[in-house]
Order: C-alpha cells, then structure tokens, then sequence
C-alpha cells in the first residue's frame, strides 16, 4: 500500500501526529516516492517547528500527485479503519473509543451504527455493562467492514 496516500486521510482525520511525519517522508523516499518537499520533511527532526512539519508534507503532497480528502471522506475513512482493526483484532473496543479524535460525519447506516455505538462508551460505564458494549460494537464494525463502499486500499492497513 501507499503510504502517502493512507496517510492522507489520516493527517485531515487528525489520526497521525504531526511528529511522524517526518519519518513518514522518509518511509516514502525508501518506497521509491521522491519530490523536493518529501526530501526536506525526511530531513527533519520530529520535534520540528509543526507548522513548517505540516507545510512541507502538504507540497510533498501536492508534488507527488496524492490528493487530501475532504473532511467527510476522511472521517468515514477513520470509521472504516477503526472498524477493520477491531474485527481484525489489532484494537480493542476501548482502543476504537479513544482514537475516535475527531467529529465525523456518517454517510452509510452501518457508519452511523458505528459510531453511535462508539460514542456511547465512556470510563464510567459500568462494568457489567461494558461486555455488552463490546460486543455491540463488535458487531457494529462487522456489519461496517462488509458493507463500506470506500476502497479497502485506502483504509486498510
């Protein structure tokens, strides 16, 4: 898989932090991508200035041909990401919860499923209660891991 291009759905996602992209340019370059700004990101250090960090990885963007999605596409690419790493077994439900980080807007009923399910957690929830929230959200990314229309390249790790 590309890495700029799952990437980009998850800087506009707020999924990727900012001091990663650095080594993300340099993951790239190794992949064969190469553009002037892609070369300047891989030469910083992580805990470079943010707004120089963001800058340049949106030319490398722009340079390498990788569009950024819109919020939307974004948010319901996260959804779908979450989604196949919980049915996946590489997060939890509790994982799912907190990496929820920003407003996503549902297209799909399967999406708002999701979602609704995911907000409902909370660190207060009872605990004879969380092994049905686990397992309604189990369910939850299941019925969205089979249903999404987005493309499996774009969200799947």
């Amino acid at each position: 898989m590309d890495r700029l291009r799952h990437s980009a759905w998850q800087y506009v996602a707020e999924a990727l932090p900012t001091e990663e992209l650095p080594m993300l340019a340099a993951h790239a370059l190794v992949d064969g991508r190469d553009s002037p700004a892609l070369r300047a990101l891989a030469g910083l250090p992580r805990r470079s200035d943010e707004a120089e960090i963001r800058d340049l990885y949106v030319r490398a963007l722009r340079e390498l041909g990788v569009p950024l999605p819109d919020e939307e596409t974004a948010g319901r690419c996260l959804l779908v990401s979450l989604a196949f790493g919980l049915a996946n077994g590489e997060l939890g439900p509790k994982d799912v919860a907190v990496r929820l980080s920003m407003t996503v807007a549902a297209r799909t009923e399967e999406e708002t499923r999701f979602l609704s399910v995911t907000a409902a957690y909370s660190e207060w929830i009872a605990p004879d209660e969380l092994p049905g929230w686990e397992n309604d959200l189990r369910t939850a990314a299941h019925a969205l891991t089979t249903a999404t229309d987005l493309p499996l390249s774009s969200v799947a790790r």
